[in-house]
Formats: structure tokens, C-alpha cells, sequence
């Protein structure tokens, strides 16, 4: 039986996503020792000299806390290539907000997982992409890290915190997410499924056609699975859950619930879709979520356009507009991978 931790959020604070995010996801570098083929950061070697300072970053958390958000994400790159780390994760614990670590795996990883901890690390979030070395060695880059994942996948289980593992949906994995499952099950409290956005590294190859969306999608949402999923750059699959009468989550999407601050500070709606509005180190992280055009536009469903705009779910669901700007452009079109024909 897999564990269950459920994510608190602060008494009598309601949501709303036009004045906060649920979500502040800070990317506090970019150095990074694996060479995934996915990645949206197209992470380096070396740090950016010009990363936001200790002083600027402990500023960003105690920012985030006092707009309303609820969990901060401190990731990568692997944020482990900063000695600091672990004070924004103690700052963001201190604060009153769930604190959320994803490291990358290093050779030091059971150690920098119960180190997390002991700062006020409430989830871990890991990555796996594969059954088999072959398939996640080959996506990472890196010989090896498969092992190193799964022995990280037992440590950290072992941790009083939340064990979400992230794979990403892609032609390379899909073959394999039903084979992960038995990997996974007993260790992990969420699977993440991170639906690809050619972003970065990430190729148009690589995407899944509109229709291969749609079965990962009903697959994850039908099959009997030991542990809860989530999607990633896959709102759509809000939209199936509704379809069959299950349970569904708020619609936090691209900046509507959620936000992505880059290792310079720039504010963007998501990692997947890195549109900066501006620079934490011009205006107060607020300023730019609540006010941004952008912003604005993407919490608005009637802004959508195409089938997306049209569509009786887009309030619940507003596709994948990471997705809609890698393709086409234009971050209010609609979601080009998404099989869903609206009626009328």
C-alpha cells in the first residue's frame, strides 16, 4: 500500500489565482551534471554569474509567502550545484509554505535527500523516465543514473516527506510508463506525468500526436494504478477525469495557479512556457503575476482562441498553452495536441 501525505494548505486561506499563485516554481540555477534531451532549461556545466544572489533569493521566498502561495518549488538545473540550496528551502518551510525539492540525482543523493529534509523539505521530487537503464540512461544523458535513481527512490521513502517521481511523456517512454508502474509502487505518493512541450532540448520529434495524448491520458485516468497521477503541461486531462464523473483538482495551468521565476529572476507563467514579463529585481513578484498582460490573458477563458476558446471545458481544462506557444506561436491558441472536438 503506498503512503499517503497530504499537502495542508494554510487555514482559512482561500484561493485566488488572480491575486496568487497555488505555486511558485524557482529555477535557482542552471548547472546541472546531466545532459537530458528534454530539457526545457537547456542547463549548462557551469553557473550564470548573473543567478539571483543568497540576499535576493531568501527576499523571493519571503515575497511568494506574503502574496499567498502555498507550495515553492526550489529546482534546476540541479539546484544542488548551489551551496544555498538548502536555505531556501528552510526559508520557504519557515515561511508557512510547503517547500518542494527536486534534485537531479548526484552522486551524493541520499545524504542531500535527508539533508533536504531536516531543512523543512516536505516533497521530494525526482525524475524517471524508464523501466530500463537503456531508455532513462539514454534520456538523461548520463550511464548510470537509472541505478542512482532507483536507490534515491528507497532512501527518500524512507524520509518523513512527500515522493513524487516525474516522467516525461514523450515517443521515447511512452512504451515504458506501463512497466514503471510495479518500480514505483510502495514508494511514491504522486507520479507526475510530464506531457513533452518542445522547449529547450525538447524536439517536435518527440511529441506524441494528438490521439496518443488522448490514450496516455485515458490510460492514466481508467487503469487501476496504486498511487495517484497528476499531468504536467497536460490539462486535458482534466477534461477526461470530467468526462467519466471522477474527481477533479482546481485547473491551475500556465500563470492561473501557477508561476516560474528563472535563475536571473525573470518572471515567467511556467518553465514550459518562458515568456519573462519582467525581472523580481525591478518589481515585486506580485506586481508582475497579478498585473502582467500576460498574465491576465492567460487566467481569462474567454481570451482563448481556436477550439480551445469554443470548447464547454476550457475553464476546467484551457489546454497546454506551453504547448500552444511552442507550436504555434501564440500562447492563447489552441492546444494543438489536444483530440477534443468541442460540440457545435
Amino acid at each position: 500500500m503506498t503512503r499517503t501525505h497530504a499537502v495542508s494548505l494554510r487555514p482559512g486561506l482561500e484561493l485566488d489565482f488572480t491575486r496568487a499563485p497555488l505555486t511558485v516554481a524557482w529555477e535557482i540555477t542552471r548547472a546541472c551534471p546531466l545532459r537530458c534531451l528534454h530539457c526545457r532549461a537547456d542547463a549548462q556545466h557551469r553557473r550564470d554569474p548573473a543567478e539571483l544572489t543568497t540576499e535576493e533569493g531568501l527576499d523571493l521566498v519571503g515575497q511568494a509567502a506574503a502574496m499567498g502561495v502555498q507550495v515553492f518549488v526550489v529546482t534546476g538545473g540541479d539546484p544542488l550545484a548551489r551551496p544555498d540550496c538548502f536555505d531556501f528551502l528552510a526559508a520557504a518551510s519557515g515561511h508557512g509554505m510547503h517547500a518542494g525539492f527536486s534534485p537531479a540525482s548526484p552522486p551524493s543523493q541520499a545524504r542531500d535527500a535527508r539533508a533536504g529534509r531536516r531543512r523543512g523539505t516536505g516533497t521530494v521530487h525526482l525524475s524517471l523516465d524508464g523501466a530500463r537503464a537503456e531508455i532513462h540512461d539514454g534520456f538523461r544523458g548520463v550511464k548510470g543514473a537509472f541505478e542512482r535513481t532507483l536507490r534515491l527512490l528507497e532512501v527518500t521513502a524512507g524520509l518523513d516527506v512527500r515522493l513524487h517521481v516525474g516522467t516525461t511523456v514523450s515517443r521515447r517512454t511512452r512504451a515504458d510508463l506501463e512497466a514503471m508502474v510495479p518500480l514505483l509502487e510502495g514508494l511514491v505518493d504522486l507520479w507526475s506525468l510530464f506531457f513533452l512541450v518542445p522547449t529547450g532540448r525538447g524536439q517536435v520529434a518527440d511529441l506524441l500526436s494528438p490521439e496518443e495524448h488522448e490514450e496516455v491520458m485515458v490510460w492514466a485516468a481508467t487503469a487501476d494504478l496504486p498511487f495517484p497521477v497528476r499531468t504536467i503541461a497536460g490539462p486535458t486531462y482534466r477534461r477526461i477525469l470530467a468526462q467519466r464523473g471522477l474527481p477533479v483538482m482546481p485547473g491551475v495551468n500556465d500563470g492561473k495557479g501557477f508561476c516560474f521565476v528563472s535563475h536571473r529572476g525573470e518572471v515567467c507563467p511556467s518553465g514550459f512556457l518562458q515568456l519573462p514579463v519582467g525581472n523580481v529585481r525591478d518589481a515585486p513578484l506580485a506586481d508582475w503575476y497579478r498585473d502582467s498582460p500576460l498574465f491576465v490573458a492567460l487566467r481569462d477563458p474567454e481570451r482563448l482562441g481556436g477550439k480551445c476558446g469554443r470548447c464547454d471545458y476550457r475553464a476546467l481544462c484551457g489546454g497546454s498553452r506551453a504547448r500552444a506557444w511552442a507550436l504555434t506561436g501564440d500562447p492563447l491558441a489552441a492546444d494543438p495536441t489536444c483530440a477534443y472536438e468541442p460540440p457545435g
